[in-house]
């Protein structure tokens, strides 16, 4: 059975960059309506449905940091940013507000799709009521709200720390190795080994969960292969 098609909101002011991208989105079954403005893009996201939206940082009447602040308030859509490159400071500030994945300019079309297809397809599988908890032992994650509960107290987690744990939870007692945990987690700002990368974010995982770094019982590791997240039967 075909996957429904994909409908994107790209929201970008350069109009030569806008028209190109969608013609190239379009190719590959991607429905793409652009917004040149951030008052335009949230008056369009507010009209219909978006599979994801892509927003560029600098952008004029409404920038697109103020555009994902107000998107995040009000729907989990998936978000892009598009940033230019170099300018760590809007990658990190757009993903604290809740951006999903961020992309570089100038940037490959091809991979802008793959991103696009990447967010949305973990999008579809979250599919279900607004406020569908998963829960794994005393774990609970809600996906709606991106917050997550131990033993009824939140977890302060950032938005990769919640993906990587959602990701997890979704497929608790099943080893994932670090490429798959970095793929969940999208550590944007990580351009270190895969490893080290994954390793620190296990670790700081482990310690807003009260799990014992050298005895875990929640989050395990599972040597020269990956790490584990408890199903919970024993707790």
């Amino acid at each position: 059975m075909n996957s429904p098609p994909i409908n994107v909101l790209l929201i970008e002011d350069d109009s030569h960059l806008a028209r190109l991208t969608a013609e190239y989105l379009e190719r590959f079954g991607v429905r793409t309506c652009v917004a040149r403005d951030g008052e335009l893009g949230l008056l369009e996201a507010s009209r219909r449905s978006f599979d994801a939206i892509l927003i560029d940082i600098m952008l004029p009447r409404k920038d697109g940091l103020t555009v994902c602040r107000e998107l995040r308030a009000r729907s989990a859509v998936p978000i892009l940013m598009l940033t230019a490159r170099g300018e760590e400071a809007d990658r990190v500030m757009g993903l604290e507000l809740g951006a999903d994945d961020y992309l570089a300019k100038p940037f490959s079309s091809r991979e802008l799709l793959a991103r696009i297809q990447a967010l949305v397809r973990r999008s579809r599988g979250h599919l279900g009521p607004s406020r569908e908890v998963l829960r794994v032992g005393e774990l609970a994650l809600d996906r709606a709200a991106m917050k997550a509960t131990l033993k009824g107290q939140t977890l302060p987690l950032t938005q990769h720390e919640f993906a990587l744990l959602l990701g997890l939870a979704e497929r608790a007692g099943r080893v994932l190795s670090r490429e798959q945990l970095l793929e969940l987690a999208k550590p944007g700002d990580v351009d270190g080994p895969v490893d080290r990368a994954i390793d620190v974010h296990v670790s700081r995982l482990r310690q807003k969960l009260g799990d014992d770094a050298r005895h875990p019982r929640l989050l395990k590791t599972v040597r020269g292969v990956g790490y584990v997240l408890d199903r919970g039967d024993e707790a």
